[in-house]
């Protein structure tokens, strides 16, 4: 075992959901920061803390991912998905240590027609795809030995998401409209957070400049956000919750939003099994679980 073992993963992200759910399936060996202490748009802390604990590895699960507000806030975003995991990646570099970068399919416009592979080119159509995909960038630039994981669709049983946020709209109304024409691989933060863990061992065991770049990882296999929804709530079922009478699957267009989301954006995972074995499970699977995790922590 290297002495890179024996210090610990510094993962960013605070209350996050991939940062909560790395810090629960980590325990001790993860150190979990966020502000005040560790802050984007207050770039000194940055080197403060990673110095202060001196990891193995560092995990960036923090960002700006309020896709429409991004659109009126668009300096925020970039410092928090831009400009400070940049800066973090230069403190990283600094200080001989690797990095994993959690970031977004939205880097891509979703009219590929099939699933995204590392090599296609980028084109966000958001300020906040635009600051994850020029983060990236500025990451895998500041510090080569870093692995960039674009993700999607992230839920879980803690925090607010969109597989929470159907299973308690489905408890008040009887009739629900959720968009059933845009395409992704949805992703649970604890199959993410199992993923990064085994890339961690990997990466301790002894770096290898292959590791390096740019990888998919997302739960397997995709549906609409409406199949999502209908799955979540079907699984709320099992504990005494009514099926609503409607779950009704609507245009983009009847739910416009500032920010376009992304038409077709799943993503082909196969580079991240082939260089670390690892395959996210289905994401049926990490519903069941996220909502009987949801349903354990509510209370009577």
């Amino acid at each position: 075992m290297s002495s890179m073992a024996q210090r610990p993963i510094l993962v960013t992200g605070g209350q996050g959901q991939l940062a909560t759910s790395l810090k629960t399936l980590g325990g001790d060996r993860v150190v979990v920061v966020g502000r005040p202490d560790f802050d984007f748009d207050r770039p000194e802390t940055i080197e403060q803390v990673v110095d202060s604990i001196r990891p193995a590895l560092v995990v960036n699960a923090a960002a700006w991912t309020a896709v429409d507000l991004a659109e009126q806030e668009e300096e925020a975003a970039r410092r928090a998905n831009e400009t400070g995991p940049a800066e973090l990646a230069r403190v990283c570099a600094g200080l001989d240590i690797p990095l994993i970068h959690v970031s977004t399919d939205y880097v891509y416009a979703g009219d590929k027609g099939a699933p995204y592979v590392e090599t296609d080119p980028v084109t966000p159509q958001t300020v906040y795809g635009r600051t994850k995909a020029e983060g990236e960038k500025a990451v895998l630039a500041a510090q080569p030995r870093s692995i960039v994981l674009r993700t999607a669709w992230v839920y879980s049983g803690h925090c607010r998401n969109f597989v929470r946020t159907m299973v308690n709209a489905a408890a008040k109304n009887t009739h629900l409209k959720v968009v059933g024409d845009q395409y992704g691989c949805p992703t649970s933060a604890d199959d993410l957070a199992r993923a990064i863990l085994t890339i961690a061992d990997r990466v301790e065991a002894g770096w290898q400049d292959s590791y390096a770049g740019l990888y998919h990882a997302t739960g397997s296999g995709d549906t609409s956000w409406h199949g999502l929804a209908v799955a979540a709530i079907g699984e709320a079922v099992k504990f005494g919750q009514k099926m609503p009478e409607e779950i009704a699957a609507i245009r983009t267009e009847d739910w416009p939003t500032p920010a376009k989301r992304p038409q077709d954006s799943r993503l082909d995972c196969s580079k991240l099994e082939r260089v670390f074995g690892v395959r996210l499970p289905d994401w049926r699977d990490g519903v069941s679980r996220a909502v009987a995790a949801h349903f354990a922590t509510k209370t009577p």
